[in-house]
């Protein structure tokens, strides 16, 4: 067994000693774990007569049902259920068993609540389990004391304590009262991986039913007596600001309250990372009824302004970062002209290996391709949406949020309220993506509130919500490879920018795989607000890396799928450089496993194939997708996908998350695209901005994972990127054309 110091957190283990119907209370700050309210109904037995309730901890009943405060937001990644499967895994307690409650943001408890980045099963893999452990270290002292016996001998199993030479048993809830009175241990053991019985098995999300059945889970579902509803009016434009209102007529409109203007921060706030507010300074309208208050607002006259330039200082995760925020009023079309004149120009060099521009000199064949992707909405399923109450120096929040604890500072000080007085509930959130990291719909709820002292409920329309930013910004890579005689590869350089962010990784693959290598970057300042959008800058760079390798072993004349394996064999056995960013073995596996499972190198009668292959957030995820044509419009029939995750807790999550990311991709491929004309964005709902539809996801997804015992890394992201590549890499076999600008069903005909 692992050896694990549980001192490792010791200011985050809290042992509470307080009972209630003789259950026994364990909290820790660095738990995050498990499921729902919902799971009563999956319990065996009778709920206990009474539980005692504080926000961190693991319960455990007198019946010996164990229930589990879980701090991650939610948002359809599954954590409510893998989370809990490891701590009743080291618990040793029957799943069935388990109950899970969505515990509120409480940072000194439960640490940083953080939904994203592919980080939620990684960062608590150990600690999770160290709290199970503990609480079935505690119960068998318990039972060993009380039988007089030695604690080696107490096994467990499902929730019942044993020891076999005395033929002593117990449940966990009749030792608990028992095991409440002992210290916590210095360190526990953890179990063997060979021994897992929960983790690694399927099991079902345990929210599953209410989602299906429209139970009230999410933040548009939150209801509160005397709640009025408030809505926003933003610039139509980005590069404006609020110059002056009229509401006289909307507020003369039945159910409408109020009319106010907020400002999201105040002079002289430092911004943190996630502070990102594409329009600070608003209008809000307040009303009894969402109709009410959308019928008042048609009747706004305000008017708009332009904004002047400005610099401001960021203090994000990586620093400190100073942003120039240019005035005007920007255009798709001028972007394009932009990209293109930075592209031509020498950018910054962020890494260079050997003598890449001796090699191209040499160079008996040069292939060189640009790729561009647009701006991109998120468009989460519910749109934003807070519940705020003010009340003096008081404040209530339920939001369904990413990061709670990153837009506290900014609720503390445009309130002037001390932190320690906001309290906040975490809804499920009805998708993010990246989007709801960004919490200014929070601080304007809650500005709302203070104004017209009320309760509020702040609701964007779509309208509302795909025209306020944040966006996955617009990006450019050019790529140029250099073969000798013999068809070897060289040297490869790739520059790439974006407004206003560069998507490149230096040190990702294909670097460290070939002796002359040259990244470049670039960006351009933009008044347009962007932020994470799943896998961000990955979701760009995979696609334009994994297509233009494609077409350099094409140039090559070799099967690229052993092209991307020879590469890797490098890489692993003779490396260039030290700060590759990726396992080249793993790496290879992932493609080897694939190459098997989708049956790579068979004929298939009309089948066209793409591969691709990347490695973000940790773990490393390669595709082969299968596309037909079907009078003349590619239809997608099967995607074949192979994962190394590290060790996967639920495949079934894992396995649904891969599927819903491989069909979100193809989508964005396709379809995905927001453009401006004047500063204004051109879409603002679905009947624009098409998204993914039914009919056109892949009629078939095959999962497979890498089978290994390394600890968990990322899942919800790694899948999604290199989806756009083996679609590109598939539509050129298809049709005879490669594509490079996505949306790909912009670059009409598809077929060649």
């Amino acid at each position: 067994m692992t050896l694990v110091k549980t001192h490792i957190g010791r200011r985050s283990f809290i042992k509470n000693t307080s009972l209630a119907g003789g259950g026994l209370i364990l909290g820790f700050s660095w738990l995050n774990s498990c499921k729902s309210e919902t799971a009563k109904k999956m319990a065996a037995i009778e709920m206990p007569k009474e539980w005692f309730e504080i926000n961190a901890y693991l319960k455990i009943g007198d019946n010996g049902l164990v229930t589990i405060y879980a701090p991650n937001p939610e948002f359809g990644q599954n954590v409510r259920t893998s989370m809990p499967m490891l701590i009743a895994e080291e618990l040793d307690i029957d799943w069935k068993n388990v109950l899970v409650e969505q515990a509120p943001f409480h940072p000194d408890k439960y640490g940083f609540q953080f939904t994203g980045g592919s980080r939620g099963i990684m960062s608590r893999w150990e600690p999770l389990r160290m709290a199970g452990a503990s609480a079935r270290h505690l119960l068998c002292q318990a039972a060993a004391q009380s039988w007089q016996v030695p604690v080696e001998e107490i096994t467990t199993e499902a929730g019942v304590l044993h020891h076999e030479a005395s033929g002593q048993s117990a449940g966990y809830g009749e030792i608990a009262l028992a095991a409440a009175a002992l210290p916590v241990p210095e360190e526990v053991q953890l179990k063997e991986i060979k021994d897992f019985k929960i983790i690694g098995n399927s099991h079902k999300n345990v929210d599953a039913k209410s989602v299906v059945m429209g139970k009230p889970m999410f933040g548009l579902d939150y209801q509160k007596e005397g709640m009025l509803i408030a809505m926003i009016e933003h610039p139509p434009a980005f590069g404006m600001t609020l110059k002056s209102v009229d509401d006289t007529v909307a507020k003369a409109m039945p159910g409408i309250k109020e009319v106010v203007t907020i400002k999201s921060y105040k002079e002289g706030f430092e911004k943190g990372g996630f502070d990102t507010n594409a329009f600070p300074e608003l209008v809000a309208i307040v009303g009894n009824s969402t109709w009410e208050v959308m019928q008042a607002k048609k009747q706004l006259k305000v008017e708009w302004k332009p904004i002047t330039a400005y610099s401001e200082t960021i203090k994000g995760f990586r620093g400190e970062e100073t942003k120039n925020i240019p005035a005007g009023l920007e255009s798709t079309a001028s972007h394009k002209a932009q990209m293109e004149e930075m592209a031509a120009k020498t950018g910054k060099t962020v890494r260079k290996d050997g003598k890449p521009e001796a090699a191209f000199k040499k160079a008996s064949k040069i292939v060189e391709r640009s790729y561009s992707a647009p701006f991109l909405a998120h468009n989460n399923m519910e749109p934003l949406n807070a519940f705020a109450h003010v009340t003096g120096d008081k404040v209530k929040i339920a939001a369904p949020i990413q990061i709670p604890a990153l837009i506290i500072p900014a609720l503390a000080s445009s309130l002037g309220i001390p932190a320690e007085n906001i309290e906040m509930e975490l809804p499920r959130m009805g998708g993010g993506f990246g989007r709801k990291a960004y919490g200014h719909y929070v601080v304007e709820a809650a500005l709302v509130s203070q104004k017209v002292n009320s309760p509020i409920k702040l609701v964007y329309t779509r309208e509302d919500d795909m025209t306020n930013g944040i966006y996955r910004p617009t990006y450019h890579a050019t790529y140029r490879a250099a073969l000798d005689e013999n068809n070897n590869l060289t040297a490869l350089h790739v520059k790439a920018g974006g407004i206003p962010e560069s998507p490149l990784f230096a040190n990702r693959f294909p670097a460290g795989a070939i002796d002359n290598y040259l990244a470049e970057e670039w960006t351009i300042d933009s008044n347009i607000t962007i932020g994470a959008f799943r896998a961000p800058r990955s979701n760009f760079m995979a696609g334009a890396e994994q297509s233009f390798l494609d077409e350099v072993a094409e140039a090559a004349g070799k099967d690229p799928i052993q092209f991307r394996l020879d590469l890797l064999q490098r890489a692993k056995e003779d490396p260039v450089g030290e700060r590759n960013d990726y396992d080249a073995e793993r790496y290879a596996g992932v493609l080897e496993l694939l190459r098997e499972k989708a049956d790579w190198g068979q004929s298939h009668s009309n089948v066209h194939r793409g591969v691709s292959a990347y490695f973000c957030h940790n773990s490393y995820a390669a595709h082969v997708l299968d596309l037909t044509l079907e009078n003349g419009t590619p239809v997608v029939q099967k995607v074949c996908c192979a994962i190394d995750c590290g060790i996967v807790v639920n495949p079934d999550a894992a396995k649904n998350m891969a599927e819903g990311a491989i069909t979100d991709g193809i989508g964005n491929a396709f379809y995905g695209e927001m453009n401006f004309k004047d500063g204004m964005p051109q879409k603002n709902n679905f009947h624009q901005y098409p998204m993914i539809r039914m009919g056109q996801a892949p009629k078939e997804i095959d999962v497979h994972f890498v089978q290994n015992e390394v600890n968990p890394t990322g899942m919800g992201e790694p899948p999604f990127p290199p989806i756009f590549g083996a679609l590109a890499n598939a539509l050129y076999r298809a049709t005879g054309k490669r594509h490079y600008h996505q949306p790909f069903i912009t670059e009409r005909p598809l077929v060649g």
